[in-house]
């Protein structure tokens, strides 16, 4: 990453990500042909690592889409904020890189400081603008993070960052009522998204947005698309196109994931872990 630490910050957000990382969880991994990720916010307060760290270490994939958003350059510009777990989380995104699995790296918007570097690959990680994916259907599929059709981002960039400010306020106390309901011995539960969905015209720019992304992917000539940026987790059919989205791991804590004969899921991380913990206590009582 030598060239990426001659741009301003980075030199600074290098030494956190070189700080020794925690191990990896040993034990049986569930693995998927490919899976996509996005809006992660390493650097940010909202990012909730905990919980994608578990994730890392639970799957395994022949590929690796890194749909944008994945460190906060917005956030880090303005307070350099990098605790050991965002640390862990780009090693174990190295590592994976190292072992075979193929790591394609889009950035977003708020990461849009390394798209300057595409076409160019680092530690294995290949940093595209755009990708095609083929599933094992044989359906193409455009990888793209989506924030090119943002009508606020591309017209109203200022606007884009007055928003991004309340957005770090509810990323706040996301963090705060979570922490809360852990010490109650109650499940992850997203403040922001319950908020988001209650707000008519979030609903209405969402929608809006899908059917864009869906519309552009048909012009293109593709089967569907795969993206990120607005935080709302969802399949479905469009006009034709298959339109996916990733989700994020600062409200949903969602992936997408391809099984091997193309069948596609989303996957809900925190619905997961609490599967999964409730099987233990069963195993446990038995």
């Amino acid at each position: 990453m030598n060239a990426i630490t001659r741009l301003p910050f980075l030199a600074e957000l290098q030494d956190g990500i070189d700080r020794i990382a925690s191990p990896e969880r040993e034990g049986e991994r569930q693995r998927y042909r490919t899976i996509w990720i996005s809006d992660i916010h390493l650097g940010t307060r909202g990012c909730n690592a905990k919980m994608l760290i578990d994730f890392l270490d639970s799957v395994d994939s022949d590929t690796m889409y890194l749909v944008g958003d994945i460190i906060d350059g917005w956030r880090l510009k303005r307070r350099f904020y990098w605790p050991a777990a965002h640390s862990d989380i780009v090693w174990r995104v190295m590592k994976r890189a190292k072992r075979g699995t193929r790591v394609i790296y889009i950035p977003g918007n708020h990461d849009e400081m390394f798209r300057q570097f595409t076409g160019l690959s680092f530690g294995g990680v290949e940093i595209r603008r755009k990708a095609i994916h083929e599933t094992a259907d044989g359906r193409k599929l455009l990888v793209l993070h989506g924030d090119e059709f943002d009508t606020i981002m591309l017209a109203h960039r200022w606007l884009a960052f007055v928003g991004d400010a309340a957005y770090s306020l509810l990323m706040r106390l996301n963090v705060v009522v979570n922490a809360v309901r852990q010490r109650m011995g109650l499940p992850y539960w997203s403040l922001s998204k319950i908020a988001k969905h209650k707000v008519k015209n979030a609903i209405e720019f969402i929608s809006r947005f899908e059917e864009v992304v869906a519309h552009e992917a048909g012009s293109r000539g593709v089967d569907g698309v795969v993206c990120g940026h607005i935080h709302n987790a969802e399949m479905r059919e469009i006009g034709g196109i298959q339109y996916y989205n990733d989700g994020d791991w600062v409200e949903g804590c969602t992936a997408l994931v391809e099984h091997f004969d193309g069948r596609m899921e989303i996957l809900h991380w925190a619905d997961e872990i609490a599967a999964r913990e409730a099987g233990q206590t069963v195993r446990m009582a038995a």
